[in-house]
């Protein structure tokens, strides 16, 4: 009586020493997938103006809520949250995090990104900067 050493029930191999589970290969997107997509969404100067504002104002009212200053800590939360909504309204779309709840810290990176080419001058063109400015020296 011939027994074959391996089996497969429901995509599940079972073998004569056991189960053994296929492993998936799972990719989660790169911070940089993150950034491109939250960059595409906030290309409004006011509402990058907004966020770069709004942002630290979110954090600064955590830490004061944290350090038990609850007026302080609650007008700059709330307060943050407002520019956020005020610049998305301008942009004319929703906020990122309404995507999945990694955009809350990739929004402070972000934000931090973009101060820091701001300050040192090596703010990069997007492509559709870019586009734009290229069809405009061409005219």
């Amino acid at each position: 009586m011939a027994t074959s050493s391996q089996r497969t029930i429901l995509g599940i191999e079972f073998h004569s020493r056991g189960v053994v589970p296929h492993r998936k290969e799972v990719r989660l997107p790169s911070l940089a997938h993150y950034m491109a997509q939250y960059d595409h969404e906030h290309s409004s100067g006011w509402n990058k103006l907004l966020h770069g504002v709004g942002i630290p104002m979110i954090f600064a009212g955590i830490i004061l809520l944290i350090l038990m200053k609850w007026i302080w800590g609650a007008s700059f939360f709330v307060g943050g949250w407002i520019f956020l909504l005020v610049g998305h309204k301008i942009e004319g779309n929703h906020p990122a995090f309404f995507q999945g709840p990694i955009y809350l810290l990739v929004g402070p990176i972000w934000v931090a990104k973009e101060a820091w080419e701001f300050l040192t001058g090596t703010h990069r063109t997007s492509a559709s900067e870019a586009t734009s400015q290229g069809t405009t020296k061409q005219s």
